[in-house]
Order: C-alpha cells, then structure tokens, then sequence
C-alpha cells in the first residue's frame, strides 16, 4: 500500500512538467476515451506505444512507474481472468460447466490487461508531475462553463484536490497502524480469509479516526485562512498554455486518427 503512488507528486525537470495542467488534464481523458477504439494488435501496439513516450517524458525512472502498478495488478490480473473465462467465442481450448477457455476469450482478456495497465500508466503521470493544487485549478478552469448551469466548480474542484492530497496521506497512516498493530501480535497472513479479513478490523476504526482528525484539521486551517466558498477566491499561480501543450494535443490527434485508421471495422 506504502508504494502506491497514484495520487502522489514527485518533483523532476521533465517535458510533461512544463505542461499546463488543463492540457494535461485533457490528454488524460482524451487517452481514457480513446483507448477504447483499439481493437486488434495493431492499434494495442499504437497505444502503447504512445503510452511508453508519455512515460518516457517524464524523466522519472522507469522503476518508479513499475513499483507503483504492482500493487495494482493483481487487481488487473483478476478482471483479465473473468474476461477469460467467461468470454465464448473461436476455438475451445478448456471446457468444464459455465467456464471455458476460448482464442477469442484469451486475446480479449490480454486486451483488458494492456487497457486497463495503460489506463493506470496515463493516470500516473498527470498525478505525478502535477500538485494536487494544480490539477484543481485546471479542473475548475476546464468546468467553467458549467458555472452558467449554476454547477458549483470551485466545489468540486476543491474537493477533488483534498481527495488527490490526503489519499496517499491515509494509506501511508494504514501501514503505520498495521506496523503498530504487527508489534502487538497481530498476524494478517495467518488463518484463512474469513480470519485474514477479521484481523484488519482494528485497522478500520483508528484509520476512521485519523481520518475525522485530518479532515477536522482542515477545516479548521481553511477557516483561519478566511474561505469561503461563495466568495471569488484569488489564485497564487496563473494558468498559461505554451508550445508544450500544442505538442501534447497534436500527439494524441495522432493518436486518435491511427487508431481510427487501423482499427477493425
């Protein structure tokens, strides 16, 4: 839990940090959307590819990116599994009462591993080379409009930050308590599930109040800095776009007209 680090900053130098917050922002949903146009070989190597570049424009190592989708693939690896499982089609390899084993079930749960692995590679990077407080902003300058539906986008952004900050705040608090419960005796890997699962409840109720004192700790530091939420707030940094944000756009216009193109119809 300790080396996950969807949600945390990490200071570099790279290309990707001299990008503007709302671009980014909007590559990353550009790429969530149209990762789903890929459909064969072809258009999974494209994407990776260009997910392997985005990567690589962060200057940070390799590694990095690894240790953080470990814990995660696991996860994967069991969506992957029920995609092969339960999907039917093309040639049977294994059979036995509702589950089989078929070609098509087989390159369909590889596709869902590389999606679903590229998705989480993508996310990492926008939360990795932007602060928490940068991606809020771009957030709220990317919602404005909503502001004429009478949307609260300040609000949303806002909470948005707290949640990207105080994440990895909370898991670093879950190892804490798990190391302190681990010197009181507690085994987690000891028995089975129904054991293993009972073990971790007196991690639920510190963790719960950890989390009641941070937020009360907030709240009480956004008071004594005069917030409001229905006043114009000022902003320490200005958002600006530069020629970094047109190359990242075209890239992933790139991508999006080589998927379309060598996509199956």
């Amino acid at each position: 839990m300790s080396k996950l680090i969807i949600g945390r900053y990490i200071p570099g130098d790279g290309p990707v940090y001299r990008m503007d917050p709302r671009g980014k922002l909007l590559a990353t949903f550009i790429f969530i959307a149209i990762v789903f146009l890929a459909n064969n070989w072809q258009t999974y190597a494209i994407a990776c590819g260009f997910c392997l570049l985005a990567v690589i424009a962060t200057k940070l190592p390799l590694k990095t990116f690894l240790q953080g989708i470990r814990p995660l693939v696991w996860l994967i690896l069991f969506t992957a599994l029920l995609q092969l499982v339960f999907t039917t089609g093309g040639h049977v390899y294994w059979h036995w009462g509702i589950f089989s084993i078929t070609s098509f079930g087989l390159v369909n749960s590889i596709f869902i591993f590389l999606r679903f692995l590229m998705v989480i590679l993508i996310s990492t990077v926008l939360t990795l080379t932007t602060m928490p407080l940068e991606i809020a902003a771009g957030m709220e300058s990317l919602l404005k409009p909503l502001k004429y539906l009478h949307v609260p986008v300040e609000q949303i952004a806002l909470v948005m930050a707290i949640a990207l900050r105080f994440v990895p705040t909370l898991m670093d608090q879950t190892v804490k308590i798990m190391n302190a419960q681990r010197t009181r005796g507690v085994d987690f890997n000891e028995g089975g599930l129904i054991q293993r699962a009972k073990a971790f409840v007196p991690i639920i109720v510190p963790l719960f109040i950890e989390s009641l004192n941070v937020a009360l700790d907030l709240s009480i530091a956004m008071e004594a800095r005069g917030y409001q939420d229905d006043k114009p707030r000022s902003r320490y940094r200005s958002l600006h776009w530069s020629h970094y944000d047109l190359y990242n756009l075209g890239f992933f216009v790139l991508l999006t007209v080589l998927l379309i193109i060598f996509r199956e119809h």
